[in-house]
């Protein structure tokens, strides 16, 4: 029998999140790379004030997937939300109900940062994510992000 848990990260699994961030841009047809992921974001997750915060899905404690967010301030509804990061789980893992469990677990703590909305994206072609997405309750809204270089 399959024991699900979530948790948040530790210090001590950063390396495995580097591992799994990795993964994830596979998935969604990214380059990654892992060159100082990992004191970057044990700066962010675990400072006196993160900028980040990390959740984990393990099956009998073994670590199958991550999800990241923050808090984040919206001009056009004049209020804080949870930005969610990233929410990814090893193909091995999914269908178990375990991608709602850390959503479930995101609302729990945007309550207490005192939110009450959660934003992400997902590439157009990860339709499977988005038929989850809609599931869960969740509306997609079709915006195209854009990257620019600070130089």
């Amino acid at each position: 029998m399959k024991r699900i848990s979530i948790r948040a990260t530790k210090e001590a699994d950063v390396e495995e999140i580097v591992i799994l961030c990795a993964l994830h841009a596979e998935y969604e047809q990214s380059d990654y790379d892992p060159k100082g992921k990992k004191e970057e974001l044990k700066k962010h997750l675990f400072s006196d004030s993160p900028s980040l915060y990390g959740l984990l899905a393990l099956i009998n404690d073994e670590i199958v997937g991550y999800a990241t967010y923050m808090k984040q301030f919206s001009t056009w509804d004049a209020a804080h939300y949870i930005y969610m990061d990233c929410l990814f789980l090893r193909e091995e893992a999914r269908g178990f109900g375990i991608g709602q469990m850390l959503v479930e677990r995101i609302q729990e703590e945007g309550k207490k940062l005192g939110c009450q909305l959660i934003q992400w994206q997902t590439p157009d072609f990860n339709t499977r994510a988005m038929k989850f997405y809609e599931r869960i309750g969740a509306d997609g809204k079709s915006k195209e992000r854009y990257f620019l270089a600070i130089q």
